[in-house]
């Protein structure tokens, strides 16, 4: 076994899918299975018997879950998990999330009914969030994390009047954690619109909205196409879809579509970005979180070019530097903090953008 290819672990109580689990990490060129588990109990014996890199853990198991599972392992032997999950009811979503929250690096959905083209359609997703897992930081990971389910004050009544500033998010692996981080330091009087590109697919991001919202007197939803940006509202673009910004009679709203996707992801970071960057100017901030790849470098760019500020997450705590690092090198940064701090720093910048746009027009 060569030691560059990262050894796994699969968990998971159907025999069939560990079967096709095993066939399609096998065939990946840098990694290895290392053995298999059916439940929790087994999973945490094989995890100190093998000491695997990474495990693979099914979502919804008997005797023991995934997420007690989970909870276990980050807490006894902290390493990178991602997570298998079949199911697409509400019930399911939430469990998903849950285990993003605990430290899970990633998850993949299982196909509907196993078979070879079901399970080549997983394989590719299934690889990139292996990649991901063996990129991770897991003392980031296994750091302590705001709770994505805490109460707040009543929501804040919002103004109907278009916003005048906005603050763009780009997040993806270890991105719902860090924006549970990021939405509850945001200001109860922000007077801005939050619009969060968070690569995600269909049927996701609806749940992690409802449990950002508890963590906020802003207004947390998925961005609707046609809708008025206003300040004091927070949008998520609904998963497997682009979101940007288009400007009009109402003033700025989104547009939302299926096209093509952007460094392979929809929605992308760099779509929103740009679109910001054209229609709010130096009224605007990019924050770049963790992620692999380089979505939202480009666009953090466009940002800058345009007279808005840039806040790129810290090392230390980025579960995945790859898409801080990429912006950071291409964009540079205003400020490089951890995701408790965006909501302060992003303030206090447009504050100063806000400030010098109404010096210079005087």
């Amino acid at each position: 076994m060569s030691s560059s290819r990262r050894t796994v672990l699969i968990v998971d109580d159907s025999a069939l899918m560990r079967t096709v689990l095993r066939d399609e990490i096998g065939s990946l060129p840098d990694f290895d299975v290392i053995g298999t588990a059916s439940d929790g109990r087994q999973a945490l014996d094989a995890v100190r018997t093998l000491a695997p890199d990474i495990v693979t853990l099914d979502v919804e198991m008997p005797n023991m879950d995934g997420i007690e599972t989970l909870e276990r392992l980050m807490r006894e032997s902290p390493r990178p998990v991602v997570m298998l999950s079949g199911a697409e009811t509400d019930g399911g979503v939430e469990l998903t999330l849950r285990a993003l929250e605990l430290g899970a690096v990633d998850f993949v959905r299982k196909p509907g009914a196993p078979g070879a083209r079901s399970a080549a359609e997983m394989g590719p997703r299934l690889a990139a969030a292996l990649r991901a897992a063996a990129a991770t930081n897991i003392r980031a990971v296994a750091r302590p994390s705001v709770r994505l389910v805490q109460a707040r004050t009543e929501p804040r009544v919002v103004d109907v009047a278009s916003a005048r500033a906005v603050i763009a998010i780009a997040a993806s692996t270890g991105g719902p954690r860090a924006l549970a981080e990021v939405v509850a330091s945001l200001p109860d009087d922000l007077d801005a619109a939050v619009l969060i590109a968070q690569h995600m697919p269909r049927g996701f991001t609806g749940g992690l909205a409802r449990r950002l919202a508890q963590l906020t007197s802003l207004g947390v939803a998925e961005g609707r196409d046609g809708e008025r940006i206003v300040a004091g509202r927070v949008y998520l673009a609904p998963g497997g879809r682009h979101m940007h910004v288009t400007t009009g009679a109402l003033g700025a709203t989104i547009a939302l579509d299926d096209g093509p996707t952007v460094w392979g992801v929809r929605p992308a970071a760099d779509k929103l970005f740009v679109s910001v960057a054209r229609a709010f100017g130096d009224a605007s901030v990019g924050v770049v979180l963790t992620g692999m790849g380089r979505d939202g470098a480009l666009g953090l760019s466009a940002i800058r070019e345009a007279g808005g500020g840039a806040i790129v997450q810290d090392e230390a705590t980025s579960a995945v530097y790859g898409m801080p690092r990429e912006a950071l090198e291409t964009a540079g940064a205003d400020r490089i903090v951890a995701p408790g701090d965006v909501g302060a720093a992003a303030a206090q910048l447009l504050a100063q953008l806000l400030a010098r746009h109404k010096a210079t027009v005087r």
